[in-house]
């Protein structure tokens, strides 16, 4: 049984919509033959059940190879499918694998260990896809203002409050106890960085070739008088 996307829930139903978002940091920490992820196209998968059911299978040693990495490069963006050219000597249409075959690449020829009837490839199967990757990640500092205790956290882009929140409670189980500002303004929740006004400056300020780590945004957490966990 393929493992289900983890995601953190809310209430609120639109978050229940909203698909989780993950930094390349996060993906590169899955790097194990069992406990594998990959990225491609934007999508975050976990092989980690392919690599269970196939186990010993030489056909495995291109994904593990490249296990908690980008594998874009192995796709055509177009078709979503492998990368594909013609055989010089077949004169045939063969996927292009420089790494090697691996699972679910049918071989160049008949071949009488090959199941034809495979489904759906793993690349193409949403079973396998616990989220999106992160088109541009941020890093923010977190303040809380009453016990002065300071968090640096690279978050996505994408992400709203809430789902940064999320993140954040691994260091602090009652963040939802607090009220989180910017620059005096309480920030929406429900709303990206960006879209509260808080920008992302990365690219100005490395043309203008200052230190981008001094000029961290800070967000301060106020606190409201309750133990709110979760």
């Amino acid at each position: 049984m393929l493992n289900s996307p983890l995601v953190e829930r809310t209430l609120d139903p639109e978050m229940m919509e909203r698909p989780r978002y993950f930094t390349p940091s996060e993906v590169a920490s899955h790097c194990t033959s069992a406990d594998l992820w990959v990225s491609f196209l934007g999508r975050v998968c976990d092989l980690s059940p392919l690599m269970s059911r196939y186990q010993g299978d030489v056909l495995l040693l291109p994904i593990m190879e490249c296990a908690g990495k980008d594998i874009s490069s192995w796709f055509d963006p177009k078709t979503k499918d492998i990368l594909k050219f013609v055989d010089p000597l077949t004169c045939c249409e063969r996927y292009y694998t420089p790494r090697g075959r691996f699972v679910h690449v049918p071989p160049n020829g008949p071949c009488s260990d090959w199941d034809s009837d495979i489904g759906q490839p793993w690349w193409k199967d949403p079973r396998y896809e616990v989220g999106l990757l992160s088109a541009k990640t941020r890093w923010i500092r977190i303040l809380n203002t009453l016990t002065s205790q300071e968090q640096l956290l690279e978050v996505c882009s994408e992400e709203t409050l809430e789902e940064i929140l999320q993140r954040f409670l691994r260091f602090n189980s009652h963040a939802r106890s607090y009220t989180w500002k910017h620059q005096g303004q309480i920030l929406d929740m429900r709303k990206t960085l960006a879209e509260n006004g808080i920008m992302d400056d990365e690219l100005e300020l490395d043309q203008l070739r200052l230190d981008r780590d001094i000029l961290i945004p800070t967000i301060l957490l106020h606190f409201n008088d309750d133990l709110t966990e979760g």
